[in-house]
């Protein structure tokens, strides 16, 4: 009997929790450089996140997107239901934006993201993944969508987190790549 998304999730997390955390930092960059495979035009907007828990340290990846030309954005809880994609500038103040993450505050811009990078429990290799629970990111993305916008949707994860195949529901909105330490796979 195949697993359930849940079973799936802890599974997955259980093992990218096992990496030693001076090996996630080493992940990391082996990501950020492979990174550099994504083309986007300067003024592209790219979200990321601050990383939580034993989640890809996406920071040294933005850092090199920003130096590409990208305007960065993080994302930020506004209620049990809601995430918004607020402008990350150098010089702003990071503040507590729930469920332990940091964000930009209340005065910062809001902006729709071009590109996404999605964190995520479980990947495939057809593009579908397994978030954390919440639907935050799946609702993000419907709003997005329901605008008339496109993001391209890059998953981070580390290879541990890899299944041979996810449950998928037509509601399902597939990654167009994932970014991995051992490289950029896209799946259309």
């Amino acid at each position: 009997m195949p697993l359930t998304k849940a079973e799936i999730r802890k599974e997955r997390l259980s093992l990218r929790e096992a990496i030693p955390a001076e090996t996630r930092i080493e992940k990391s960059l082996a990501m950020a450089d492979h990174a550099e495979a994504l083309a986007f035009d300067p003024g592209t907007i790219i979200a990321g996140f601050m990383p939580i828990r034993s989640e890809a340290d996406v920071r040294p990846m933005m850092s090199a997107f920003r130096a590409r030309g990208a305007r960065l954005c993080l994302p930020v809880v506004i209620d049990k239901e809601t995430i918004v994609f607020r402008e990350l500038l150098p010089t702003a103040a990071l503040v507590e934006t729930g469920f332990g993450t940091f964000g930009p505050g209340p005065d910062a811009a809001e902006l729709d993201p071009d590109i996404l990078l999605v964190p995520l429990s479980a990947f495939d290799m057809t593009g579908h993944r397994i978030g954390y629970g919440g639907g935050f990111y799946d609702r993000a993305i419907d709003r997005l969508l329901r605008k008339g916008l496109k993001p391209r949707l890059i998953g981070i994860a580390f290879d541990v987190q890899k299944v041979e195949e996810i449950p998928s529901e037509p509601h399902d909105m597939p990654l167009d790549a994932i970014l991995t330490e051992s490289g950029l796979t896209r799946f259309r």
